[in-house]
């Protein structure tokens, strides 16, 4: 399915949009997800996590624990200098790609 694979594509442009307003844990950063697409793009958790460590791993987002309530923890995360040069250019490539393809279909 293209859309499938277009959404799969675009998670990392996604998360690294939403924590450009601020850290987030997790649950919290899936439902903005969906917020700001109004419901276009589902979080799930099989989605969200491995595309969050996968950042994190190339250093775009820096994850750290916090300690919520008694003894409960959940990591947050927030977006890297690198995550905002990434962003950036990952922001324009979608831009040009939507034009153009937006331009061939409606020609």
């Amino acid at each position: 399915m293209v859309g499938g694979d277009l959404k799969r594509s675009s998670m990392a442009t996604l998360i690294l949009t939403v924590l450009r307003d601020g850290a987030l844990h997790g649950y919290q950063l899936a439902r903005e997800i969906e917020r700001r697409s109004q419901g276009y793009f589902e979080c799930k958790e099989g989605t969200l996590y491995p595309a969050l460590h996968k950042l994190e791993r190339e250093g775009l987002v820096a994850g750290e624990w916090q300690l919520v309530g008694d003894q409960r923890r959940r990591r947050c995360y927030a977006i890297t200098p690198a995550g905002e040069r990434m962003l950036a250019a990952s922001s324009a490539e979608w831009r040009t790609f939507a034009t153009r393809l937006l331009a061939m279909i409606e020609a």
